[in-house]
């Protein structure tokens, strides 16, 4: 069983995952109150499905790019849990998360289609929505975590902005859990101790 964690952004995420099911999946906005909240969901989500920790035997947690605050306190849970119970844990990108959502065959600035998943394409970095539109010069699909004024503001940049339902703007931990199943199975698993999340993120801005 793998419990997946997300807390990059506002956007909190958690899930339980056996490799060929979801046995729970749950998100939620948090007004950066994730220090109170993320212990009592993950309590009730375990208490709903009838699992224990004994039963968890590793751990998936988003890394980031994503706001100080939030990803220290998921990293420093999913730490604490692998420290004491000596359970392996797998670092996953935040973007990684929400590019695997999107339906494969569109070509993505930052991600390709490549062997038919996607595949980040050059270094991540912040900027603005209004940057990110100037940059796009080719039909692009652009998803992640943006507000009614953000899409607003890219439909009238550019004609060619392909933008994402926000149905796949979220970023979903059941998602996380399979990329670090994944992961898991091959061996290819994190130093709990030296995981560090990726803070790369503007005032203001969207995680796209």
């Amino acid at each position: 069983m793998l419990l997946a964690i997300d807390t990059s952004t506002a956007q909190v995420g958690l899930a339980l995952y056996d490799g060929t099911q979801i046995l729970s999946e749950m998100t939620w906005t948090t007004r950066q109150h994730h220090t109170t909240e993320l212990a009592p969901a993950l309590t009730g989500l375990l208490n709903r499905c009838g699992v224990s920790m004994d039963m968890v035997s590793a751990l998936g947690v988003a890394v980031g790019p994503g706001s100080f605050t939030s990803l220290r306190v998921g990293l420093s849970l999913v730490k604490g849990i692998a420290l004491a119970r000596h359970v392996p844990v797998i670092g996953i990108s935040t973007l990684d998360i929400i590019a695997a959502a999107q339906p494969v065959g569109i070509a993505v600035g930052w991600y390709k289609c490549l062997k038919n998943e996607w595949q980040v394409q050059g270094p991540v970095r912040s900027g603005t929505v209004d940057e990110l539109a100037d940059e796009i010069n080719s039909p692009t699909y652009v998803a992640g975590e943006l507000t009614s004024d953000d899409r607003t503001r890219m439909a009238r940049k550019r004609v060619n902005i392909l933008l994402a339902s926000p149905v796949y703007c979220i970023r979903r931990p059941s998602i996380l859990a399979e990329l670090a199943w994944a992961r898991w199975q091959n061996n290819d698993v994190d130093d709990a101790a030296s995981l560090t999340p990726v803070y790369l993120h503007v005032e203001g801005t969207p995680i796209l």
